[in-house]
């Protein structure tokens, strides 16, 4: 056989070795394939008469999936910390309520979430003790500016500027005086002493210097008029009127002379 014969022969081996070796991995893939689909189609169908293998199947993805996102971030996931969270849906709230939130994080630039949740809190609180949520909420904005962390030079914490040290007896119930800085705690040992301070004084407006630790003094340094005033403006915002922009008006300053302010049947829930 000359040398061109030879070539052309082993140039025609390597062509059939080459098909062979094409259509045997065609026909791996296609039969690999073919038992992929199968398995998928019987995965499914198990997974749809069992519905506690695909909650287990979801949950490791998930877990899978939160594991790379914490390596990605280098955050420990805390799942569970929304609930420590003093916030709430402010559209979620009555109008009258919502309103009064919206108004409050407006002027106070704070924002609206957990000023919601406040008050919410303020309006539960005023339903069980007979005193206005408005006048609470009112106190507040005096007292800290909505700040759930203001501490004042004599040692008055939270929202409400309670004296922490003077109520331990109080926060006891809550597990301790650290509770001062839990805003609704905070909220509801104020609305106890306020209402001790109005019981002494026999009026609000008396209350009030109780409250700010003025009873023994010739003034108050306008203190119970500030709390008036924004009285006043949050009142008319919870009934739907424009808030004054002066002091409390003649309804409020009424309540001066009695020993509780406008109780909330007046105002919706």
């Amino acid at each position: 056989m000359t040398a061109s014969g030879r070539l052309a022969a082993v140039g025609s081996g390597l062509k059939t070795f080459a098909g062979d070796v094409a259509e045997g991995l065609f026909e791996i893939t296609h039969n690999s394939l073919a038992l992929l689909g199968v398995i998928t189609v019987l995965a499914v169908a198990l997974l749809g008469a069992r519905p506690d293998l695909r909650q287990q199947g979801e949950d490791r993805l998930a877990d899978w999936l939160q594991a790379r996102k914490v390596a990605t971030l280098d955050i420990t996931p805390e799942p569970d910390a929304v609930e420590r969270a003093t916030a709430a849906d402010p559209k979620a709230l009555p109008r009258e309520q919502a309103s009064v939130a919206q108004w409050i994080a407006r002027k106070y630039r704070v924002a609206p979430e957990p000023v919601a949740a406040l008050v919410s809190e303020a309006y539960e609180v005023g339903r069980s003790t007979r005193l206005d949520p408005t006048l609470i909420l009112a106190i507040i904005a005096i007292e800290s500016s909505f700040n759930p962390f203001a501490q004042s030079t004599v040692g008055a914490q939270g929202l409400m500027q309670v004296m922490t040290s003077v109520h331990t007896d109080k926060y006891q119930h809550f597990g301790g005086n650290y509770a001062a800085f839990d805003p609704r705690t905070n909220l509801r040992v104020g609305v106890k002493v306020l209402q001790e301070c109005i019981a002494r004084a026999g009026s609000l407006v008396g209350g009030l210097k109780y409250y700010v630790g003025a009873a023994n003094l010739p003034t108050d340094g306008g203190y119970a008029d500030k709390v008036m005033a924004e009285y006043a403006r949050l009142h008319r915002v919870a009934t739907g009127k424009a808030p004054p922009m002066g002091p409390a008006g003649p309804e409020l300053r009424a309540a001066n002379n009695v020993g509780a302010p406008p109780p909330p049947a007046k105002l919706a829930s």
